[in-house]
């Protein structure tokens, strides 16, 4: 068997099979046991089948949903958001993927060994995001080796959001040791703090007490993710079940919304605890990868870099992004510039809304808002992608399954596609009559980043100020 299909025949065993590889290799080179070291494999391989599980379900009960919702509203778009798996498939068969997987593996190494910095991403399946950015440069010039010169500048900037991001998933996430280089999650980072700094400055949105603990607490059994879940899923039901209603047929109208209420609050209840599956599986690993970093670097902090799905089954994160389905729906019809349906990854909004919900450190007013706007950039990201991404496809002889009819529409893009930020600032770089878009906007991301660089340390705001003041303001 060649390099190239030796290595498009791993990558196509997917996460659930190469992260359990991955984590037994990892606990064996840190010392971790034989027993230990596969155990852990083995959990954090359930961990990420049940995630999928979850993930499936929704995928499977939302998209008719929003299908039905986009018809009622009429929307007539022609690109398809036919979902991530059509970005892994171009990706891994793009003539540059074969070499980039050990280029990024080997460019990780030299910046951990140089200190430029602390991530060591074992989050191989998820290399298909820098593979991607090397996809699109080449098609858009015919050049490979500014293909991988894109792929490398993207993966750079990815570590070093993760490295600078990292005291949120300690604080935030409770994950001490573990990073996030999930590239079309992480790269909403800067702006996503920067807008906190924004909503600070509006009274309201400052003082609002909107934590998934503040709203249980003051709307007591209505604020419990079951309730919640049971909630967001009649509004999705009555949306997407208008046409039933209009046709009489108040029996299946009824059926509908019904069962789309129970899953919604199922998956608020039972997401959390298969995150927490994956997380006993990990956790062990990356204290002893850890420590035997530390005693081996000393002075060095250094981190695993793992895939978002960790983090993504936060209250708060799942409760907002359900609420994004519809209203991802009626931005595309009323967002100018927009030509994209979303459909396939109406289910994965909680991975690209996920730095939205954390800079406002889980509250669910300023996370909304901070959602929406996230959601506007995908529209328009996704929109500019589409050619590009469509003539990837069909030169790799992908054909979109379970989404709709994807005959009536002219082009193929994704609401993964569009949550890459930085891969479509590098890609403006490298494409003729385009540098200075990618100069520009790059320069502005770099230029918001530094403004709250700081911002990842501050701590959460407190919500006892009555408190501090009787204690005569000791600590």
């Amino acid at each position: 068997m060649s390099l190239d299909g030796l290595v498009h025949y791993v990558l196509s065993l997917g996460a659930p099979v190469m992260m359990p590889i991955f984590i037994t290799l990892l606990g064996l080179l840190f010392r971790q046991g034989i027993a230990k070291s596969v155990r852990a494999g083995l959990t954090v391989g359930a961990g990420f089948i049940a995630i999928g599980l979850v993930v499936g379900l929704l995928v499977k009960v939302v998209g008719p949903k929003a299908m039905a919702f986009a018809d009622v509203l009429g929307l007539k778009l022609d690109i398809l958001d036919v979902g991530w798996p059509m970005g892994a498939a171009v990706s891994f068969a793009s003539p540059i993927a074969a070499a980039l997987i050990p280029i990024i593996l080997a460019l990780n190494v030299v910046l951990v060994l140089t200190k430029q910095t602390r991530t060591i991403d074992v989050d191989i399946w998820n290399y298909w995001h820098f593979i991607y950015t090397g996809a699109l440069i080449h098609a858009a010039t015919g050049s490979m080796l500014q293909g991988v010169l894109g792929a490398c500048i993207t993966a750079f900037i990815i570590f070093k959001l993760a490295d600078w991001t990292a005291p949120m998933v300690e604080k935030h996430f409770g994950l001490p040791g573990i990073s996030l280089p999930h590239t079309e999650t992480i790269n909403w980072a800067p702006l996503m703090f920067a807008l906190e700094r924004v909503w600070r400055l509006v009274p309201f949105l400052r003082d609002v007490e909107a934590d998934p603990t503040a709203v249980r607490k003051r709307l007591g059994i209505l604020g419990e993710p079951l309730l919640m879940g049971a909630m967001l899923g009649v509004l999705l039901g009555v949306l997407g079940a208008v046409p039933l209603f209009r046709a009489h047929r108040y029996g299946e109208w009824f059926k509908e919304i019904a069962t789309l209420s129970v899953t919604m609050s199922a998956v608020l209840i039972v997401l959390p605890k298969v995150v927490a599956i994956l997380m006993e599986g990990l956790i062990p690993i990356s204290e002893g990868a850890r420590d035997y970093l530390q005693k081996r670097f000393p002075g060095r902090d250094l981190l695993i870099g793992l895939d978002a799905a960790v983090v993504i089954g936060h209250p708060a994160n799942m409760a907002i992004a359900l609420l994004c389905v519809p209203i991802a729906l009626l931005l595309a019809v009323v967002l100018p510039g927009n030509h994209m349906l979303p459909f396939g990854d109406l289910a994965a909004l909680p991975f690209y809304i996920l730095w939205g919900v954390a800079a406002a450190r889980g509250n669910m007013v300023r996370g909304l808002l901070n959602a929406i706007v996230v959601i506007v950039f995908i529209l328009l990201i996704g929109t500019n992608l589409a050619p590009l991404t469509t003539e990837l496809a069909q030169s790799a002889g992908f054909r979109p399954e379970g989404v709709g009819d994807a005959a009536k529409y002219t082009q193929w893009s994704g609401v993964a596609l569009g949550s890459h930020v930085v891969p479509w600032m590098v890609l403006q770089l490298f494409r003729p009559g385009m540098r200075w878009v990618g100069a520009v906007t790059l320069g502005g991301f770099v230029a918001i980043w530094w403004w709250v660089r700081r911002d990842v340390l501050a701590e959460p705001e407190k919500k006892s100020e009555p408190a501090k003041k009787d204690d005569g303001g000791k600590d």
